[in-house]
């Protein structure tokens, strides 16, 4: 059997295998690719008016005591998000017994609560829980998604083998899809000049899809660009042993926000997390570009003492002082949605997105056409035998 049958065959299992998966994991990528845009529009409670000057944010404290007394649930909450001018803070509770996910939207000025999300119920959480588990147990759903996605790559590069001509003339007709010809024909050029055009954007995101899926395949990437030791999140841990004074001139979680506050600028964001293990210490981050997640700032702190702890990852420091394999590791996200480029980018997975989510329909058609030829030809060979 030549080697490009062998490729063709290899292709055509591993597309049924993972068809169905690819299908979804597309087209629930391509919802998500403006889901801060849509929610921006739809949810005016997001949106303040900016006070006089010389009125401060309130301290993570304040927000956090308004914010719990307002969700009434006898729960604290795990971190708070300070946002650019303009807009209310989010103060996040969540939990995994009982299950549950709210956000409650609070004016960082005045304290003032403005909407309380159950965020389980949104629209959008359905559809990342279907873009990343497939709506599955996430111990069952995350390897699925992942392995489909590295047979995806793999479908990519035998694609373009089984699609690079022979010949010089038939190359023209590649590019294009011959809307003249019949439904059939027309159907497998869709799949092979979409496919193609498709190539390397789909090829982006499987392999930032595998990054976030395969410590193995981050660690790998990390690795091969330069970066020494491991590209999995560590939290530094707090000093248990440490010293607690109880009567604080303030708490350590406002004097860690104070520090942040310095340094956040106008236009960005500040997260400050409320460490829920006596081991754990604040993680806390800077986003200078709210649009992108990539130009982020990662600090910890001591939850005793406020201590800034460092920690050598790709996740920890300014981001203008990390090296290229950490920063690639910082942009692998952003690569994934397209935010890397802004509104161009985003525009670019979404119909990238959606000629992949095609791909298993179209070559399904394909599949089923030759199989319907092959068996017609069975059915008259075996009556010419009997003739």
């Amino acid at each position: 059997m030549k080697v490009r049958k062998i490729i063709g065959k290899l292709h055509l299992w591993l597309g049924l295998a993972s068809g169905l998966v690819v299908f979804i994991v597309a087209i629930t990528g391509c919802v998500l690719t403006f889901e801060d845009e849509i929610k921006d529009m739809q949810q005016g409670f997001r949106n303040i008016e900016m006070p006089e000057q010389g009125q401060s944010l309130m301290l993570p404290t304040e927000l956090k005591a308004k914010a719990s007394a307002a969700l009434g649930k006898g729960v604290d909450a795990n971190g708070i998000l300070y946002p650019e001018d303009g807009k209310t803070a989010s103060v996040w509770f969540w939990g995994f017994e009982p299950h549950y996910f709210y956000t409650v939207h609070i004016n960082p000025y005045t304290g003032e609560v403005k909407a309380i999300t159950d965020d389980e119920k949104d629209f959008f959480h359905f559809i990342l829980d279907g873009h990343h588990f497939l709506w599955l147990p996430e111990k069952i759903g995350q390897p699925i998604v992942t392995y489909a996605t590295l047979i995806f790559s793999l479908l990519l590069i035998s694609g373009l083998i089984l699609w690079w001509p022979k010949n010089k003339n038939a190359r023209k007709q590649r590019f294009s899809i011959k809307w003249s010809a019949s439904w059939k024909r027309v159907n497998y050029d869709l799949h092979n000049v979409l496919g193609f055009y498709a190539m390397l954007v789909g090829l982006a995101l499987a392999l930032t899809g595998m990054v976030m899926g395969f410590q193995w395949f981050a660690d790998t990437v990390y690795t091969l660009t330069g970066g020494k030791g491991s590209a999995v999140y560590q939290m530094p841990l707090s000093d248990t042993t440490a010293v607690v004074v109880d009567e604080l001139p303030k708490p350590v979680i406002d004097q860690v926000w104070e520090k942040l506050e310095a340094d956040k600028p106008a236009t960005g964001q500040a997260y400050i997390s409320v460490p829920q293990l006596k081991t754990e210490s604040f993680y806390t981050y800077i986003n200078h570009k709210p649009s992108s997640f990539h130009q982020v700032d990662y600090f910890h702190f001591d939850q005793f003492t406020g201590k800034k702890l460092g920690a050598d990852m790709p996740f920890d420091g300014k981001y203008e002082d990390a090296d290229f394999a950490k920063k690639l590791q910082r942009m692998n996200y952003d690569i994934h949605i397209g935010a890397i480029l802004g509104l161009p980018g985003k525009l670019i997975v979404f119909f990238a997105s959606l000629i992949i989510a095609s791909l298993p329909v179209t070559g399904t058609v394909i599949w089923w056409g030759r199989r319907k030829k092959t068996s017609k030809k069975k059915k008259g060979r075996k009556v010419l035998a009997i003739q």
